[in-house]
């Protein structure tokens, strides 16, 4: 018997079948703009034989007014079905089904030509849209309808019509946005004409035979947002409108809470999602933080929804459901929630990969099939660079030895991994430990490799990771200074008051680390609802908790401090960097920039301002943690080179910056491409 019968049972349709209950859900990724339509099929087709039921491609614009940016991908032309025909051909071929996602931006538009419900601009982007009047939004409802009739022509098995994250359908059904005073405005039945219009002409043009998502906001996490009752109302009339299933949606993109992040709780919104159970005669998909099969199992089995929608667990793991199905599912690469690969790339105007598989979305640039001439390839360091070389060394046929000083793997992962938000780390771990020995590495941990215990190897490959840089502070040598190693591994008394040195990601890491008072709420939805204040949605308009957050009290009181005049944490994550800020900020941690760090005493941290070293001021400190960055590892590297022995340096070891986990796994990966 299955391990997921629920996860794993088909859904009918009526007019199609699908096999399993998993959506892969949209995710833009910029392959479409590269124009490149082979990559775009191989990536879609790996997901489709991967065992995926339903795929929803990034979202694509209805017409040039609608893109995220100017020149977003759309169907345009006769020419982009021909080139959207080649993708859903690959995914048909390789066992799967692919609906478009027609996504129009609205205020979301980066571009002057944006239009909306009303001119109310966003805070997330520049410009102020244009109000459109009735000839207007007649010409978006008819352009929502050639897409769809487009997708048809190109072989998609259906469409997904994105009301939800704020974008232009969401905007015109809350008076956030919506300020209009005609029949698209005012009452909630004026506000959802749009959406439901749009509905209706489409199922008219397609007739009965063609998948129809429409994706509803059951939660916009914003003021002045939908009920609950006003979302059941428009599911029902989307439901009459001809719309096939109802996928949920959570948070607008302006929203102050986070709902994808990975220091948001698994299935934190499969709540919201049950709310709509019982109430539609279609069937309804959850979504957000749903990670792993059994996560997505306990969902279905629980009746929150009939289906789940998973995005970025498919950029870490093409084969996600394949193995799921074969009982593997411990060899599924986990989705972290890191967004340094794929949202932060997104919104950087990058191609998006994935921090875990690196291969996502360059399927056609890096091959990892067995070769046909295996070596004997030694690695030193058991860290994400190290681990990733190993495995997909390993997996192309090499014979792979890891040596690492440490009695564990993981190298400063298993620091990452105890910081609050970031539990996710545990899982990555634990994997690389499950692919180390399936793919039959030879371990030799707490081992310090020299240069003569490399010898006979074929390749040689230093991960040695990076060494805490020494800020050269008068005083750190006290008894009160201790080296963010030593905190983050649990080695050390910490004091009621600390002071931070350094706040890049580490710095944040070891604030939140210091600040959390018990469990993380990581792990314990309730408290993180209180936490970031979201609310019922049945007693609070748009799911804000009346009153606000309510985070619970700072274990200590931090300063954080940094030698850069300049805002703090401005260099984290594009897409997770305010989230850090405003954690901190919840706990009221000082953060101050642009200081000199002039000597530790007994009684704190001695600082001054600027270059002429002015306000010399006393930072009050029991305790105060080292965080001023990395040097790399090279010791070994630098005695091989001494000895003319060639090797590969990657990770820390190449390049120390900030922990980056995501250039490690990605040089290891492409250098075991290589091998």
């Amino acid at each position: 018997m299955s391990d997921y019968p629920h996860l794993l049972a088909p859904l009918d349709l009526g007019f199609t079948t699908l096999k399993n209950r998993v959506l892969m859900g949209s995710m833009h990724t910029g392959l479409e703009e590269t124009k490149d339509w082979s990559r775009v099929a191989r990536f879609y087709s790996e997901r489709a034989a991967g065992g995926v039921a339903l795929i929803v491609t990034g979202g694509m614009a209805p017409n040039r007014e609608g893109g995220v940016f100017p020149m977003a991908a759309g169907l345009y032309s006769d020419e982009d079905i021909a080139n959207h025909k080649t993708v859903t051909d690959a995914v048909h071929k390789a066992g799967g089904k692919i609906a478009m996602q027609i996504l129009h931006a609205g205020r979301y538009a980066y571009g002057k030509e944006c239009v909306s419900s009303s001119a109310v601009k966003s805070p997330i982007s520049p410009f102020t849209p244009k109000e459109l009047d009735e000839e207007g939004i007649e010409k978006q409802i008819q352009d929502f309808v050639t897409a769809t009739l487009r997708a048809r022509a190109a072989g998609y098995d259906g469409v997904e019509i994105m009301g939800s994250e704020g974008y232009f359908l969401n905007q015109f059904l809350v008076t956030h946005v919506n300020k209009r005073t005609d029949r698209w405005g005012g009452s909630y039945e004026n506000r959802m004409r749009l959406p439901v219009e749009v509905v209706r002409r489409c199922r008219e043009a397609v007739g009965s035979d063609f998948i129809i998502i429409y994706r509803l906001s059951m939660i916009d996490l914003v003021p002045n947002g939908s009920t609950h009752d006003e979302v059941v109302q428009l599911a029902q009339a989307i439901e009459a409108a001809g719309a096939t299933i109802i996928n949920t949606g959570i948070g607008w993109h302006e929203a102050r809470i986070p709902t994808i992040a990975t220091s948001v709780p698994r299935r934190a919104f499969a709540w919201v999602t049950k709310k709509l159970m019982g109430k539609v005669g279609i069937p309804v998909i959850t979504s957000n933080r749903i990670n792993t099969p059994d996560v997505a199992e306990e969902v279905l089995a629980e009746g929150c929804a009939d289906m789940v929608s998973m995005a970025r667990p498919f950029l870490a793991d093409s084969a996600f459901v394949a193995k799921a199905i074969e009982g593997r599912a411990d060899e599924i690469a986990p989705c972290i929630g890191c967004n340094q690969a794929c949202l932060d790339h997104t919104f950087g105007g990058k191609i998006s990969t994935c921090l875990v598989n690196p291969r996502a979305c360059y399927e056609t640039e890096i091959d990892l099939t067995r070769t046909d001439t295996p070596k004997t390839v030694a690695i030193v360091g058991a860290g994400p660079a190290g681990l990733s070389t190993a495995i997909a060394a390993a997996g192309r046929g090499h014979k792979v030895t890891v040596f690492d000083r440490a009695d564990e793997i993981g190298g400063q992962l298993n620091m990452a991994k105890q910081v609050p938000g970031k539990e996710e780390f545990f899982g990555l771990v634990d994997w690389f430990g499950t692919m180390v020995e399936k793919t039959g590495v030879t371990l030799e941990l707490g081992k310090e490799a020299g240069a003569d215990d490399l010898a006979g190897f074929d390749e040689v490959v230093i991960a040695t990771g990076v060494l805490p840089r020494d800020p050269e502070i008068p005083g750190q040598d006290g008894p009160n200074v201790l080296d963010y190693v030593d905190v983050l591994r649990g080695k050390a008394e910490i004091g009621e008051k600390v002071a931070v040195i350094g706040a890049g990601g580490i710095g944040f890491d070891v604030s939140e680390y210091l600040t959390q008072l018990g469990e993380s709420p990581s792990v314990n939805l309730p408290e993180w609802m209180a936490e970031w204040g979201v609310g019922d949605p049945e007693e609070t308009r748009g799911g804000l908790a009346a009153g606000g957050p309510k985070p619970e009290a700072a274990a200590r009181k931090v300063t954080l401090l940094q030698r850069k005049n300049e805002r703090l944490g401005k260099r984290l994550g594009k897409t997770t960097g305010w989230i850090h800020r405003a954690a901190l900020k919840m706990k009221n941690v000082e953060m101050i920039g642009g200081v000199n760090y002039e000597r530790i005493d007994g009684d704190g941290l001695h600082v001054s301002f600027g270059e002429a070293r002015e306000r010399p001021t006393l930072i009050e400190a029991d305790t105060i943690v080292l965080c001023a960055g990395q040097v790399s590892d090279r010791s070994l590297a630098d005695a091989l080179s001494a000895r003319g022995v060639s090797c590969h340096v990657i990770g820390g070891a190449d390049v120390a910056a900030e922990l980056d986990a995501k250039r490690a796994i990605n040089q290891g990966t492409r250098l075991a491409a290589a091998l």
